[in-house]
């Protein structure tokens, strides 16, 4: 995918992008090979690919959920800066955080917001399961996203105490996500969540399939998750 390409397949779906945002984009990429020579952040490189399995693919939750309509966005486990740096590109107004547990991730990403004149970009490390028993974090976004960090049981432990009640979370999933989803029910009502929809499609240029999440956060979140960090893990709830 050209970056041309990127920027039409956008515009199609009534996101269109100025010059500066290309700018935007291309400079990330950029910052992206550097630093991977550097720390392991993405093992695809080449540009096109790039463009169609990490920039296009971070951007489609927009084609879905109106993030014009939304403000405080927490992106969970994002630690290259996906989807939340494209995200953050295409909507200059959101107010990203981005938690990862990784320190030298959180040093990369505060270097590519200053590169990109990115404001209101906030790099926090640690554990999502002890960040979203700070009350600086639980409930405390309107929309919680992330992308390729567990299966849904999981990450829906990880990520729902950050949404606020009335909020939502919105997990980027590949293929097949009947049986994923069968095994997260539990956990998705435990936590207070209620999935309202999910969106089938398929990434251009034949580069598979794709899955967005949207749960709906119904109600608080019991104070006992997120559980200690490693418990999630080793106990999912089913």
């Amino acid at each position: 995918m050209t970056k041309e390409q990127f920027a039409e397949a956008l515009s199609a779906k009534g996101i269109v992008l100025t010059d500066r945002q290309m700018e935007q984009f291309d400079q990330f990429f950029h910052l992206l090979v550097e630093w991977n020579e550097k720390m392991n952040l993405t093992g695809i490189t080449e540009e096109g690919q790039v463009y169609n399995k990490h920039f296009y693919d971070s951007v489609t939750p927009a084609f879905f959920y109106p993030f014009d309509k939304v403000e405080s966005v927490v992106d969970i486990g994002g630690g290259a800066g996906f989807p939340s740096i494209p995200l953050k590109i295409c909507f200059p107004h959101l107010k990203m955080t981005i938690v990862d547990s990784l320190n030298k991730r959180m040093n990369f990403l505060q270097h590519v917001a200053g590169e990109l004149g990115l404001e209101n970009v906030n790099p926090v490390h640690g554990r999502a399961e002890e960040r979203g028993q700070e009350p600086a974090h639980r409930e405390k976004y309107q929309l919680v996203v992330a992308r390729a960090v567990a299966r849904m049981n999981l990450l829906s432990e990880f990520c729902l105490p950050f949404a606020e009640v009335c909020g939502h979370f919105i997990a980027l999933k590949g293929a097949e996500m009947t049986l994923e989803l069968n095994e997260a029910k539990k956990a998705i009502k435990t936590l207070g969540g209620k999935t309202r929809k999910v969106e089938t499609f398929e990434l251009p240029e034949d580069a598979g399939e794709r899955n967005i999440v949207i749960v709906e956060k119904v109600e608080a979140t019991p104070k006992t998750y997120p559980r200690m960090p490693g418990v999630p893990a080793k106990k999912p709830l089913m």
